[in-house]
């Protein structure tokens, strides 16, 4: 430890607090912002602005200049250095992760990342998983989940440029498949085809004629032979045993879609 910059550190710190020679705190935070942004680069590679981390980091450093007590004897950058990485970290977890992931493992694939980057600056090739898990001092299963975890801190623009089968490049959105409404109606047809089996052939087919082809009672009832009275009657009773059958949650949501689209009840 430099006792002579200790020293130092305690009479400008003194003067924060001294009535007859102030000091501002913006003098003090411009001195030691040299520290700030040495903190704030080693950030760089988790996408946000370098601007932005600075901003983040002199913060935590005016949070330290706030709290240091000169008199405990230590030196102001190994009590700050704390204090502005928790800001970072902070700033990170809460306002640059697209997904919601849990703190521990927020911290473990930071963790990761920079170990990472650090191996490849100090050996000159991409690090083995085992390579990391030593570096972290987790597991190499540890290590993988964290790399995972860290395809939730960004996110890819659906405008952004992609190659094609060609040389030229498309937008990410051009690449996607569309969702095809027709495979969920497959999967409904099927369920409401199951829950029909529950009642008698008559109802089924009376109930083909209202939803299918979309008649009114008085013209189901011309067609079997029967008063509009019977058909509303068989109607109601038809699809509590629809209702009734549809217990299961798979069959249940297809059944409601399908059997009441016309708003009987």
């Amino acid at each position: 430890m430099d006792v002579a910059e200790v020293q130092r550190e305690r009479r400008l710190f003194a003067r924060l607090h001294d009535p007859d020679d102030p000091l501002d705190a913006d003098a003090v935070l411009h001195r030691y912002l040299p520290l700030a942004r040495r903190i704030a680069a080693r950030f760089r590679g988790t996408g946000e602005p370098y601007d932005d981390l600075l901003q983040v980091a002199s913060l935590g450093l005016l949070k330290a200049i706030r709290r240091f007590d000169p008199a405990r004897g230590t030196m102001f950058s190994s009590f700050a250095t704390p204090t502005v990485l928790g800001e970072l970290r902070r700033h990170l977890r809460d306002t640059t992760w697209f997904v919601h992931v849990p703190r521990e493992l927020q911290e473990l694939a930071l963790r990761v990342d920079r170990s990472a980057r650090q191996l490849t600056v100090d050996s000159g090739r991409a690090p083995t998983v085992q390579d990391l898990a030593e570096a972290v001092g987790c597991s190499q299963d540890d290590v993988l989940e964290g790399r995972k975890v860290l395809g939730a801190h960004r996110a890819i623009s659906f405008e952004a440029p992609r190659h094609g089968d060609g040389e030229d490049e498309v937008a990410l959105v051009d690449t996607l498949g569309d969702e095809d409404a027709g495979f969920g109606g497959v999967v409904e047809r099927g369920a409401l085809d199951t829950l029909l089996r529950s009642v008698p052939r008559r109802d089924r087919e009376i109930l083909r004629l209202r939803y299918e082809e979309d008649l009114t009672q008085r013209e189901i009832g011309r067609r079997i032979g029967v008063s509009q009275m019977q058909v509303s009657r068989i109607l109601h009773q038809a699809l509590g045993r629809l209702r009734a059958a549809s217990r299961e949650p798979l069959w249940a949501g297809a059944a409601e879609r399908q059997v009441t689209a016309s708003g009987v009840r």
